[in-house]
Parts: C-alpha cells; sequence; structure tokens
C-alpha cells in the first residue's frame, strides 16, 4: 500500500524475507528481508496489473553439501536488461542471522548484494514485463532429482502483462554453482495455469517438495492432476499411462 500513490489497480512492489520456526511450525520469529530490488527500480507507470517493481515468486535450494541456500527468483526491475528469472545464494552458516548475508549472481560472480544489487539473469524476459505484449518466465520452482542426478527447474511462461500463461517449461543443471548451465527451456505443458511444482511421494526416499525421483507428483495451481515421469538419456517411455491425478 502507497507504492504508487493515486495508482489503480494498486500495485505491488515484492520483497523476498526469511522466518524460523523451532516448534514445527506453531511459532514464527521474523529475519528480516534478505533479498530486493534497487529503490530507484520502480515503475509506477506500469500496464501490469500487479506489481510496479521488486523482486519475487521466489523458491530456495540447499545444495548437496550444506554449504549454500540458492534462491531463484523473479526480477520486476523497470531496467528490461534487469528483468528475468535471476539467483542469489547464502551460505548454510548465516542461516540464523540471514539479513546482508545473501549474495546476487552478476557478471560471473556472486558479490552483488542481495539488497538493492544488480543481477544477470539466467532466463531474461524477452519483452518488458511493464508493457502490454510482456513476455518472460516466471516463478521458478526448484528440486534435486534422484533418478537424473541433477537440479530440475519448471517454469511459467506469460505472455503478456495480465499474465496470460502460454506454458510450463522444464530446464536441467547438474551444477548450481553454474547458473549459467540451465538448459534451454523446454515445454511441458500447453497452456494450463499457474505455480508448477513437482513433490516427490517415497516416503522411504524421504522425497519432498525439493528432492523427487524417477516419478512424482506434478502439481499446478495446488493441485495435482498428473504424475510426472523423468528419463535419463535412452530410456524408454513407460508402456502404461501414468495414473490419473486427485
Amino acid at each position: 500500500v502507497g507504492i504508487c500513490p493515486g495508482r489503480t489497480p494498486v500495485v505491488t512492489a515484492p520483497r523476498i524475507g526469511a522466518v524460523v520456526s523451532t516448534d514445527n511450525g506453531l511459532h514464527w520469529r521474523d529475519l528480516g528481508t534478505v533479498i530486493d530490488a534497487p529503490p530507484d527500480s520502480m515503475r509506477c507507470d506500469t500496464v501490469n496489473d500487479a506489481f510496479a517493481g521488486g523482486s519475487g515468486d521466489f523458491s530456495v535450494l540447499l545444495d548437496s553439501g550444506k554449504k549454500y541456500f540458492y534462491f531463484f527468483f523473479d526480477s520486476y526491475h523497470t531496467d528490461v536488461s534487469q528483468q528475468g528469472v535471476c539467483v542469489a545464494r547464502m551460505r548454510y552458516a548465516d542461516r540464523d542471522a540471514p539479513v546482508g548475508k545473501v549474495y546476487k549472481w552478476h557478471a560471473d560472480t556472486w558479490k552483488e548484494p542481495g539488497l538493492g544489487g544488480r543481477v544477470t539473469t539466467i532466463f531474461p524476459t524477452l519483452t518488458d514485463w511493464h508493457k502490454p505484449n510482456a513476455d518472460s518466465f516466471w516463478g521458478p520452482s526448484i528440486h534435486y532429482n534422484t533418478h537424473l542426478r541433477q537440479y530440475v527447474i519448471l517454469l511459467n511462461h506469460a505472455k503478456d502483462c495480465r499474465w496470460t500463461q502460454e506454458g510450463v517449461y522444464v530446464t536441467f543443471n547438474r551444477d548450481l554453482d553454474k547458473p549459467g548451465a540451465w538448459t534451454k527451456p523446454l515445454k511441458i505443458l500447453e497452456g494450463v495455469h499457474y505455480y508448477p511444482q513437482v513433490i516427490g511421494t517415497n516416503t522411504t526416499a524421504r522425497e519432498t517438495d525439493k528432492r523427487a525421483g524417477r516419478v512424482a507428483r506434478l502439481f499446478v495451481t495446488g493441485k495435482s492432476r498428473w504424475e510426472i515421469v523423468f528419463l535419463r538419456p535412452g530410456e524408454q517411455v513407460p508402456s502404461t499411462q501414468p495414473t490419473p491425478g486427485y
């Protein structure tokens, strides 16, 4: 509220913060804002009906060595060269006092501050988010896939400033420390709605929304109507169809 006074509809400028619970979610303690856009990056004359800037629509994953948390998020900067899907990281050791400890990836280094720093996008916005014909990936959802032995991100793809969904895409990378190594996104669903997410269901393997195997549930907008099957190069597509969703 008050970000762009007099603006209708009201728009936001998201920030990313951290909270912690020590009693399994019964109570929470606010640790502060850890990722924010530069203060001069707002666009109050935007035609977008959701935001005038900011950084949001994110997911986080701890690397296998428990050295860094990696944040995958969207930048809605006024400058189109700073728009798109971005990445930042924070040392695992700093998790109890994270403010000022997150650094954005920019120009092949992890030196830009999480609060106000510049970004180099891993999936750049193709057409300005603040124009009617906006064209951009957004909303990255990451997990580690034990069958592929790779990290997997699912992405939304908007084809205008009203977030009309063109499709759901997938991209792969073996090393979180190499943001430039993510593969070209491939479409796996046409249209559909927002927020794709993979959730593993093998409790014996301790699968979660951050860890999944060959077969997992595919959620979109919080509902699962499909299973998703991950295949290594040379593996055959299963002869039977995945079971219906619920």
